[in-house]
Formats: C-alpha cells, sequence, structure tokens
C-alpha cells in the first residue's frame, strides 16, 4: 500500500495582475510508505498546506494523479471518495475542526459513526489517554484550550485507524512535552501499525521523529540534507 502523487500541481487562476494564475505548487511527484514518517517543512504560504489537502483526497490538483495503491482518487466520485477516505485516510487539520456543542469524545467518534461504524472498544479512551486528555471525554469541544482540541483532532484521527495519517501542523499549539509526546504517538503508529505518516510542521523538532524529510519553496519541493 502507498499513497503516490504524480506530477501534481495546483494553480489558481485571476482575472487582473500581471499573471493569470498563482502557482501554489508546481508540479511534483511523492511516494509515502506505510511504516515511515514524512515530514514536510516551510514557511508559510510555501505550499505545504496545498499539497497535503491534495494528497489526502481534498483538494483537486490542476495537473496530475493522486494514486492510493492503484486507486486514483480525483477519478472517483465524490460519494465514492469520501467513502475511501473515511475508511482509509485521516486528516488533522490546522486549524479548529471540533463541534463545539459536542464532546471531546463523541467529537473523536464522529467520523466512524458518520458511516454508521462502532470504534473498537476501548479504542478512543486508549487515545484518550496516550495524549492526555482522558479527563476531558466529557467535556464539550468549546471549553477547550488550543492545544487540547488539537490533541482531540488526533485522537479522532488515530480512532479511524487509517491506513495514511495526514497532519497539518499537529504540534502547533503544543508545549514542549506535549509536542514530544504526540510526535512520540505519530512514529509509534507508523512503526507499529504499519501506516503512513505524513506532518506538515514549522516545528525543527519533527525531524528527530522522520524517516524522510522534505521542505516547500514558493511552491517547490526540496529534500533536505
Amino acid at each position: 500500500m502507498s499513497l503516490q502523487a504524480e506530477a501534481i500541481s495546483k494553480r489558481y487562476f485571476r482575472v487582473t495582475g500581471q499573471a493569470n494564475y498563482f502557482e501554489a505548487v508546481k508540479p511534483l511527484s511523492l511516494t509515502l510508505t506505510p511504516g515511515s514518517v514524512t515530514v514536510l517543512m516551510g514557511r508559510s504560504g510555501s505550499g505545504k498546506t496545498t499539497l497535503l489537502h491534495m494528497l489526502s483526497g481534498l483538494l483537486t490538483p490542476t495537473s496530475g494523479r493522486v494514486l492510493m495503491d492503484d486507486t486514483d482518487l480525483y477519478g472517483l466520485k465524490d460519494a465514492s471518495l469520501s467513502l475511501l477516505r473515511n475508511e482509509r485516510i485521516a486528516v488533522v487539520p490546522q486549524g479548529r475542526s471540533a463541534v463545539d456543542t459536542l464532546t471531546v469524545m463523541e467529537n473523536v467518534l464522529l467520523p466512524r459513526q458518520l458511516y454508521g461504524k462502532m470504534a473498537p472498544a476501548g479504542e478512543a479512551e486508549k487515545w484518550l489517554e496516550a495524549l492526555g486528555i482522558e479527563s476531558l471525554r466529557d467535556a464539550p469541544a468549546r471549553e477547550l484550550s488550543g492545544g487540547e482540541l488539537r490533541r482531540t483532532a488526533i485522537a479522532r484521527a488515530l480512532v479511524q485507524q487509517p491506513q495514511a495519517l495526514l497532519a497539518d501542523e499537529p504540534t502547533g499549539d503544543l508545549d514542549d512535552e506535549n509536542t514530544r509526546l504526540t510526535l512520540s504517538v505519530l512514529r509509534d503508529q507508523a512503526k507499529r501499525e504499519n501506516r503512513i505518516v505524513f506532518i506538515v510542521t514549522h516545528e525543527a523538532e519533527a525531524l528527530a521523529f522522520a524517516d524522510d524529510a522534505w521542505k516547500m519553496e514558493a511552491g517547490a519541493l526540496l529534500p533536505i540534507a
């Protein structure tokens, strides 16, 4: 199993200005493999999140293909792509993604329940404890801090038991201790469960947990030596 980008790019077309389009991601190819952690670094606006969204089935590339095994994500109809993402790809978004009126536990279980599935017994509790938020299981999401919301989103992704987990700034609101804890949990998932883990981050500390490391510069994907 792999998640592969083949010559994908993303252009946003304009009606004014000197150029008639803005190239957010220049043509690139990338293969993410099970059992490895891939870290992507770069400045804000360099194209990191755009690339993650294309890899995860959330944003159609202007050109190229994204393949999960032999399945072209963007060759699927919307309903089939949504089901594939629910079953095989989990995303930790950069922004606020919790439903404020639901509890932490309800938020964590929500993606599985959307398709009438139950989480394995104890699975949600395991990840709440691993991420240090077990005491918040019944707290409404509107009462959580930024760091607690981020860890709730990570627990929700892990409960999905995905083949690929893509996380956008998963440690952005966390202190040093919880940053190391979260990165350790994500690396353990790659190694122990043979999952694809792709991390977009500004945190240089994440490089210590990476098997492969890249950076984005003005939409171009470059290796980190």
